[in-house]
């Protein structure tokens, strides 16, 4: 009985050691919104493309503010700039 609990709290402790850590952002792109959530916690929202993409969801009540992303590491198929609008 003894080894059937030692063999168990090893798989357990190698299960949690091998599991990814929490990510403390979302998406995958260069800039984020930064925004307080409560005092000493921030919310980093990374899906923006380009910095005029970012304003807009601060500005619209969220306090924060745009950074570009610590994380991000580009891709060949990320696009680097968008297409001008006509």
């Amino acid at each position: 009985m003894k080894r059937i609990i030692f063999v168990v709290a090893i798989m357990l402790a190698v299960a949690a050691l091998g599991a990814a850590p929490a990510q403390s952002q979302v998406g995958n792109a260069p800039w984020c919104a930064v925004m307080s959530m409560d005092v000493g916690a921030v919310y980093w929202d990374c899906q923006y493309y380009r910095f005029e993409d970012c304003v807009p969801n601060v500005l619209a009540g969220n306090r924060g503010f745009c950074n570009p992303n610590p994380r991000w590491e580009p891709k060949a198929d990320v696009p680097k700039t968008r297409p001008k609008r006509r």
